[in-house]
């Protein structure tokens, strides 16, 4: 999936049908000129439904559909019948969606499983034909009710991604590489920050043709918990992470430091993302001779109470032993 494609925020206005008219025929035949009332109800307006689908990844399919309009309802006619029911409009979402009224804020709903329908807007009630409103004292009604308006409501959509394991780290620290090279994954990489704008998802070939998701995350500066840099558009992917794969440079000055303020920004945005399991994995450390390596792991043995590995996405170095660690963090459950 290119970054271009990949789609996570967007605002629709919704409208629901309204419902049908309701008939004020009276009877007449040939030889009837005075029958009573017949008319029949008005069909009720099309619903505005969200429908989840494990089958999208992106919400880039609506990125240019800012008007979904369900359909009216039919008027009632004659003879009692009633109007057709308006046509239901269908949103096809990915799991992971966050539903939000956008004037207020508020989440509405959140979809995490297939198939799962969400009525966003309902449709208008047909309103009622003469028929129903005739009696002892008002046998021929010349009256019927009006179909009640559907709603309408503005919405935004924001897609959390989905994975299994979420990269974390500062820009430039190597995640787009390690992705590109133990999944099929093409994100863009360059030697400059924010490079990644937007999420990418690899899938891992395990062993037993086994696999797990790892999806590549905008990286955070210091001050995202507030907004700032990409801020909030990427910290909401993370909360569907089950585990958290920190990844800092070798040739950090601090890698404590760095793993520190990385985990700040996280408790700060969502103090929940602290339960999550957790692995850093030391990049670039092809960039190490021996004596620096063991140097820089007496160091970590130290100061670090968090597993770590070190790794070379370059040199492929530690990339079995990473994967191995990660489906046994993934997996410990069923162990």
């Amino acid at each position: 999936m290119t970054e271009g494609n990949f789609v996570d925020y967007v605002k629709i206005h919704i409208f629901s049908g309204k419902g049908g008219k309701g008939s004020a025929h009276l009877h007449r035949e040939k030889y009837i000129t005075k029958g009573g009332p017949d008319g029949g109800d008005g069909g009720r307006g099309g619903h505005v439904i969200i429908r989840a689908d494990k089958n999208l990844w992106t919400l880039f399919h609506l990125k240019f559909k800012r008007h979904v309009k369900a359909e009216h309802g039919g008027n009632g006619s004659k003879s009692r019948s009633s109007g057709a029911d308006g046509s239901d409009e269908y949103i096809d979402v990915p799991l992971g969606t966050v539903i939000r009224d956008t004037d207020t804020n508020e989440i509405i709903k959140e979809i995490t499983e297939h198939g799962e329908e969400f009525i966003i807007a309902e449709g208008g009630m047909g309103g009622r034909g003469n028929w129903h409103f005739r009696s002892s004292t008002n046998q021929t009604p010349r009256y019927s009710q009006p179909g009640i308006d559907g709603q309408a409501i503005d919405i935004t959509l924001e897609l959390k991604v989905l994975a299994d394991v979420g990269l974390v780290g500062f820009p430039n620290a190597g995640k787009s590489t390690l992705l590109s090279v133990i999944t099929a994954a093409k994100p863009k990489i360059a030697d400059y920050e924010f490079t990644t704008l937007k999420p990418n998802l690899g899938i891992v070939k395990y062993r037993d043709h086994q696999t797990f998701v790892i999806a590549d995350i905008p990286g955070i500066i210091e001050g995202a918990a507030e907004g700032k840099g990409l801020g909030h558009r990427f910290l909401r992917h993370i909360e569907r992470n089950s585990t958290l794969l920190f990844l800092i440079p070798a040739d950090a000055k601090d890698i404590n430091e760095q793993y520190e303020v990385l985990l700040d920004e996280l408790r700060r945005y969502n103090p929940e993302l602290m339960d999550k399991d957790r692995l850093i994995a030391i990049s670039k450390s092809d960039l190490l001779d021996a004596e620096l390596k063991k140097e820089l792991t007496a160091e970590l043995d130290r100061k670090l109470e968090l597993p770590y590995l070190f790794i070379s996405s370059v040199a492929q170095t530690g990339l079995t032993e990473l994967k191995d660690k990660l489906w046994e963090m993934l997996n410990k459950e069923a162990v």
